[in-house]
């Protein structure tokens, strides 16, 4: 069988324990408070929850790995026994994250490594993640896995509320109309990703009604998997049984992720939903 190492970088949001279960590999983006520079992995996201709402903190920003970074813990694998590499990225519309594996994985060619592009973010990653490990579980070779993980990344769906488009306004990924249009209505607005951009998929009125359309929206197909978000979301476990309850999901088919710091500037205190992993069409 041959020996296949996971990649991926912190934007997956995976939890610690789950990334020990599949044995993936991490790679750190960069946080700023300020002129502060933290790579992620040095700031747990409870950490950076608190560091959020801490009174007169400036609003953090971050910034892709570089290619250094992913030469760096590609090499760690095939030093470590691995034959090939499987990498899974944060979309590469939504950061230079995918492009800098890319140049990595060119610098060690002919080396084995497949770089994808999971075209979304947090644990869409990982969910994906999760897909390679079963077929490395299967025995499939590498060139097979990343063609089945590749047109299952056609599978996910992500949404996830807001409190506000600020956040995201402030990072680049929507423009100020956009922001401002949420604003002036003081509506909870719910975000996707389509086609590896942030798209607003509805605007309503009050947090309960935000609950009720992500519930409406995250259960609209049967599931093969779901990973459910927030960023410290007090309510967050009655969130996760109502998405079991509704979508008929096995438990063990459902994970929970804490935004990190990597995500975390982007949507903002309050954050909650889900990314899912539709059963085949």
């Amino acid at each position: 069988m041959q020996r296949i190492a996971l990649v991926t970088d912190s934007a997956a949001d995976l939890p610690d324990d789950l990334a020990a279960a599949l044995g993936a590999t991490v790679v750190p983006l960069l946080v700023y408070f300020g002129e502060e520079e933290i790579r992620a992995s040095d700031l747990p996201p409870l950490a950076f929850w608190e560091r959020m709402a801490t009174p007169g903190a400036p609003l953090p920003r971050t910034a892709a790995c570089s290619p250094a970074d992913f030469l760096t813990a590609f090499q760690a694998c095939f030093d470590g026994g691995a034959e090939a590499i499987i990498c899974v990225t944060v979309g590469g519309k939504l950061s230079a994250t995918l492009k800098s594996a890319q140049i990595a994985a060119q610098q060690l060619a002919p080396r084995e490594i497949y770089v994808i592009d999971s075209e979304c973010a947090s644990m869409g990653e990982g969910l994906l993640l999760q897909v390679a490990a079963a077929l490395r579980e299967a025995g499939e070779p590498a060139a097979v896995i990343a063609e089945r993980t590749v047109a299952r990344a056609a599978d996910l769906s992500f949404y996830v509320a807001l409190e506000t488009l600020e956040y995201l306004r402030r990072g680049g990924r929507i423009s100020g109309a956009q922001a401002a249009i949420g604003s002036v209505l003081a509506v909870k607005p719910i975000i996707t990703i389509k086609d590896g951009v942030v798209e607003a998929v509805d605007r309503v009125r009050t947090r309960s009604r935000a609950r009720e359309r992500l519930l409406e929206l995250i259960t609209a197909r049967p599931l093969d998997r779901v990973a459910i978000l927030h960023a410290r979301t007090a309510d967050i476990e009655a969130f996760r049984e109502e998405v079991m309850a509704r979508s008929g999901i096995a438990p063990e088919r459902v994970s929970t992720a804490v935004i990190g710091a990597s995500i975390g500037p982007h949507v903002g205190p309050g954050a909650y939903g889900a990314v899912c992993l539709y059963r085949p069409s």
